[in-house]
């Protein structure tokens, strides 16, 4: 069976969604991406440079009149999370596709979707927990549910739910809180309840992110990254990694979570060093295309990225802290950067 998945961004996010995109041609034999394209250089980069089981969407084509309205009255980041249901029902109705799952672009897969697939079963919608370590539970302020994986069928019940978010959306989605909503997300809150059909993914393989690494270690076995879950003892496959708030500087230094949360080696080592790897890699592809550099949070700028030296990946090391953050023009307390990960290579 095909798996259908649609994500959007912009050039900030070409080198994310190009790393996204390779797992999945790595690890899953029969899917298709559609790629809502947020500006004229990311459309244009797969125009010129089509990449196999992919699908470019411009604005232009994407755009409808009740987006068009609002967008004035969003931010960048607002008017993406305003258009995230609208990208699958656009892909359900103009590809007439059996199913649809939105993916965020700073993902990563590390086995087969497949496997949450067979879970999802035949239910309408699914739905991922953000699984909150609890020292960090944000669920009051940013919902109980994820959305980084949330799936519909083209049913009844699922265009219900996608209709649903898609209109909530365009009338209220902004980057604060307010009267219990926050953003597109916590209007997932009350789908098991408010909407037929809906499945709430159970595997930890599915979700794993900076606000839940802490419940678990992790080990390479026969090619595959394993977790256990600590309190449980519970091994499962890691199906993908959500790489919220990495950010990288022109000076080398990579900031991993963008939070103070704590990360265990097993972490760093599997996960967050050949994911930065990979971004320089495809940034260097990128810039060899194109001509145009991106720094690794994606922003054009006029000058080359320096040749990735393979050799300086046995270099890897946290950055002393203190150092970074003066380097950043960053200032912190040191209770904020007890977590805090810098790397520098």
């Amino acid at each position: 069976m095909q798996l259908n998945f649609v994500t959007l961004f912009n050039s900030n996010y070409l080198s994310r969604g190009l790393v996204m995109y390779e797992s999945l041609q790595k690890h899953c034999p029969d899917f298709h991406l559609y790629v809502i394209a947020f500006d004229d250089i990311t459309y244009n980069y797969f125009q010129k440079f089509p990449q196999k089981n992919l699908t470019a969407v411009s604005l232009t084509q994407f755009e409808d009149e009740k987006l068009l309205s609002i967008k004035p009255t969003r931010s960048a980041g607002e008017y993406c999370w305003s258009s995230t249901a609208a990208t699958v029902l656009y892909c359900l109705t103009t590809f007439k596709l059996p199913h649809c799952v939105y993916v965020d672009a700073d993902m990563c897969f590390y086995a087969n979707p497949q496997l949450l697939f067979d879970e999802w079963g035949d239910k309408s919608v699914l739905i991922t927990e953000h699984r909150y370590t609890p020292q960090y539970d944000q669920s009051e302020l940013s919902g109980t549910y994820c959305v980084q994986f949330v799936g519909f069928k083209n049913d009844k019940d699922g265009l219900a739910a996608v209709n649903y978010w898609k209109d909530s959306c365009i009338e209220w989605c902004y980057a604060r809180a307010e009267d219990g909503k926050f953003g597109d997300q916590k209007y997932l809150d009350d789908w098991p309840t408010r909407f037929n059909n809906v499945h709430l993914l159970q595997h930890l393989g599915g979700g794993i992110a900076p606000w839940n690494m802490q419940q678990y270690d992790f080990k390479k076995e026969n090619g595959q990254l394993i977790g256990t879950e600590k309190v449980s003892g519970k091994a499962f496959t890691s199906v993908f990694f959500h790489f919220h708030g990495l950010k990288m500087f022109t000076d080398n230094i990579s900031s991993l979570t963008g939070e103070t949360y704590e990360m265990n080696p097993s972490v760093l080592d599997l996960f967050y060093k050949p994911y930065v790897a990979d971004l320089l890699r495809v940034s260097e592809v990128i810039h060899a295309n194109t001509g145009h550099s991106f720094n690794a949070n994606g922003a054009t700028n006029n000058s080359p990225l320096k040749p990735l030296n393979f050799l300086s990946l046995l270099r890897w090391y946290f950055y002393d802290i203190r150092q970074s953050l003066k380097n950043l023009n960053g200032q912190k307390t040191a209770s904020r950067i007890k977590h805090h990960h810098y790397i520098k290579f």
